[in-house]
C-alpha cells in the first residue's frame, strides 16, 4: 500500500493504508495495451485531483501527472518512482519536457496585464522573471535591462517575495504594483530604495502562488514561453544564446 502525501509542492511516498495499489487479477503486462493500462491507472488514482497518465518510451513505465508534479508508475501499479527520466541517446530530459507542458497550462491562466514589462514591444524572445527587489542578483539583472532589450529580449516581471506573505519585501512589492508609475517604482525598489507606500487590489499574492506552483524556489527565476525554467541570473548575450538554442530545438 502507498500513500501519496503533498508537502508544499512536493509529493512524499509513504507506506500506509490510505491508497491501495493492489491490482490483483490484472492481465499479464505484455497482454495489456497501453490504453487499457492508462485507463486502469487513472481509475486507480481517481481519488486524486488532476491526475493524468501517459505512456513513456520505456516499456512498462507510465508517467503520472498529479497537479504540477510528475512521477512514474509501473504498469502493474506496484511501483511508483520519483526522479528524472532522461533519454541518454538524445540527451533529452523527458521529465523536464513534461513539466514544461504542465507549466504552460498553468501560465495560460496568467493575467498578462498585471505584468511589469521592460523592453521593446517587438522582441525576438520574451521571458517571465519572478523577482524579489531585495535579491542581489535580481538587482543585477535589472541593471542590465537595456542589455536584454539590445539582445532582443523583453522582460516581464512577476512578484515573488522570498520571505513570504506579510514580509517587508511583500509590502514593497505591493507598493510597486500599486504605484501610479509601476516602472519607476520598480526602478526605485531595484536600486535599494523604498518605493512610496501604496495599497490597492494587486496580483502579488497570486503571482507568488503561481511561482510556487511552477517550482520556483529562488529569484530571479526565468520562465520561457515554452515553460522551461532557467534559475538564476543570466547575462543578456548568454541568455539570448540559450533562448535561440531552445527555439531551434538544440540540447
Amino acid at each position: 500500500m502507498i500513500c501519496l502525501i503533498r508537502q508544499g509542492r512536493h509529493i512524499l511516498l509513504l507506506a500506509t493504508t490510505c491508497v491501495t495499489l493492489t491490482l490483483s487479477g490484472w492481465l499479464a503486462a505484455e497482454e495489456v495495451e497501453h490504453q487499457a493500462v492508462t485507463e486502469r491507472l487513472e481509475a486507480l488514482l481517481s481519488d486524486m485531483d488532476g491526475v493524468v497518465v501517459n505512456a513513456t518510451p520505456m516499456n512498462g513505465l507510465f508517467e503520472v501527472r498529479i497537479g504540477s508534479e510528475v512521477v512514474y508508475i509501473s504498469e502493474d501499479g506496484r511501483y511508483l518512482l520519483q526522479g528524472r527520466l532522461v533519454d541518454l541517446e538524445t540527451q533529452r530530459d523527458l521529465t523536464d519536457a513534461s513539466l514544461s507542458e504542465v507549466r504552460q497550462e498553468q501560465l495560460a491562466t496568467l493575467d498578462r496585464t498585471e505584468l511589469i514589462s521592460f523592453g521593446a514591444d517587438d522582441p525576438v524572445h520574451e521571458v517571465l522573471v519572478f523577482t524579489d527587489p531585495d535579491c542581489g542578483f535580481c538587482r543585477r539583472l535589472h541593471e542590465q535591462v537595456a542589455g536584454y532589450e539590445a539582445a532582443g529580449i523583453r522582460i516581464h516581471y512577476l512578484a515573488f517575495p522570498r520571505a513570504g506573505v506579510g514580509s517587508d519585501t511583500y509590502d514593497k512589492l505591493v507598493s510597486v504594483w500599486c504605484a501610479d508609475d509601476r516602472h519607476a517604482a520598480m526602478d526605485e525598489a531595484k536600486a535599494g530604495r523604498e518605493p512610496r507606500p501604496a495599497r490597492c487590489d494587486n496580483p502579488v499574492m497570486e503571482q507568488y502562488q503561481l511561482g510556487q506552483a511552477l517550482g520556483v524556489t529562488g529569484t530571479p527565476a526565468l520562465v520561457t514561453s515554452s515553460g522551461m525554467v532557467i534559475p538564476g541570473f543570466v547575462p543578456p548575450e548568454q541568455l539570448r544564446s540559450r533562448l535561440d538554442n531552445m527555439a531551434s530545438g538544440a540540447p
